[in-house]
């Protein structure tokens, strides 16, 4: 049985770049936005194409909500004409499964559509189950305004443990483009970086990723490597990183982020592409201060964080200036009840030998910073 696609579009273009691509289905029809009301119900796509509207964005959202709740097991593609982090951002969080624009990511468009019409064909009732896990993965970031704070073995720990207690499938990219550091972390040694997708941007896919991409030795998680050379990062912009965590995204149940601590384009970029954002702080009076001013600069930037932020405390223990109620009385931001302990004594002896903290999911002595990032990732992920 072919599955039933749907099209919804009002706009004459894009409509016409669409209708191109989707004569090859025989079970498609296309409606107005207009329609859609009247006739979801009826028709019952399994894969719904829905383009931007003319209208506000808002319009937008409460269309998706709608079919979301009439349509329940559909699979939700939207299209769009221009690269809009915020646009992405809402409709992503409104259930779409995947997100393109037309007419750069053409390509991965119709790869994406073959694949789910595929899913469909070999099993149809599990077929939109598995198009949800594989097409909408999440996007974690670990950011930090202030240097030194643990950041980035914080976020590539994070990335090893959610590989080795889970049956997901997890890539590590490391955004610090000038100096790097989770090669340092994962003990990894390789020429192949984030650069090499350059040649292929436009047409990026699952395939080019993972023929950049370095396993980690341990875990076997795949590490999107830091060019680590000043000269090359100058020339990866800001819609280069949007393209490289959305094909990401589509290919990886989680996407983990490590960030460097100044705001650039490419920083930006990053953070409006994440679901979730870790903001890493010491219990310290410059922290604090610092944490201020990345506020500050969200908020003239006009970055909603209040629901995708959330603070970690790194390296807690007893002679820190600060409690943790301290920074509840300063931040209103929301602060993970999770801490992580200072450990030097295990940690560094690790990071001398080139070792990292996870090995195995059955390991049973872990330092004391891998025991709190194994807590702190079994409470966020339950399953």
């Amino acid at each position: 049985m072919d599955a039933k696609i749907l099209l919804i579009t009002d706009v004459g273009a894009l409509r016409d770049q669409l209708m191109d691509i989707l004569e090859d289905y025989p079970n498609m029809k296309s409606i107005t936005f207009s329609e859609v009301k009247m006739e979801i119900d009826r028709i019952s796509p399994d894969i719904i194409i829905m383009t931007e509207t003319e209208s506000d964005d808002e319009y937008e959202i409460d269309l998706l909500q709608y079919i979301q709740r009439e349509i329940i097991s559909s699979i939700i593609l939207f299209v769009s004409q221009s690269h809009d982090f915020f646009s992405l951002r809402e409709t992503v969080r409104a259930g779409v499964n995947d997100f393109f624009v037309i007419p750069d990511e053409v390509a991965q468009f119709k790869d994406r559509l073959q694949k789910s019409v595929k899913f469909f064909i070999e099993d149809n009732e599990k077929a939109s189950n598995i198009s949800l896990r594989r097409g909408r993965g999440s996007v974690v970031s670990f950011f930090s305004g202030k240097g030194g704070v643990g950041k980035t073995l914080v976020a590539s720990t994070y990335a090893q443990t959610l590989q080795l207690e889970s049956n997901l499938e997890v890539v590590l990219l490391d955004l610090n483009l000038q100096y790097g550091g989770v090669e340092t972390y994962m003990n990894i040694d390789s020429n192949r970086s984030i650069v090499d997708l350059q040649p292929v941007i436009n047409e990026l896919n699952e395939n080019h990723i993972r023929n950049v991409t370095e396993a980690e030795e341990y875990s076997n998680i795949e590490v999107l490597l830091s060019p680590r050379d000043a000269e090359k990062a100058e020339n990866i912009n800001d819609a280069d990183i949007a393209r490289i965590i959305r094909a990401c995204r589509r290919s990886y149940d989680f996407v983990i982020i490590d960030l460097p601590a100044e705001m650039n384009s490419n920083t930006y970029a990053a953070l409006e592409e994440s679901d979730k954002i870790y903001y890493v702080m010491n219990l310290d009076t410059i922290s604090l201060r610092i944490f201020s001013q990345v506020e500050e600069v969200f908020t003239r930037l006009g970055m909603d964080m209040s629901d995708r932020l959330e603070l970690i405390v790194n390296m807690k223990n007893n002679m820190n200036e600060l409690k943790l109620d301290d920074l509840k009385n300063f931040i209103a931001a929301n602060i993970s009840p999770i801490q992580l302990r200072r450990d030097e004594r295990g940690v560094q002896p690790l990071l001398n030998q080139g070792e990292p903290l996870r090995k195995s999911a059955e390991e049973k002595k872990l330092t004391a910073l891998a025991k709190d990032i194994r807590k702190w990732v079994h409470t966020q992920h339950k399953s």
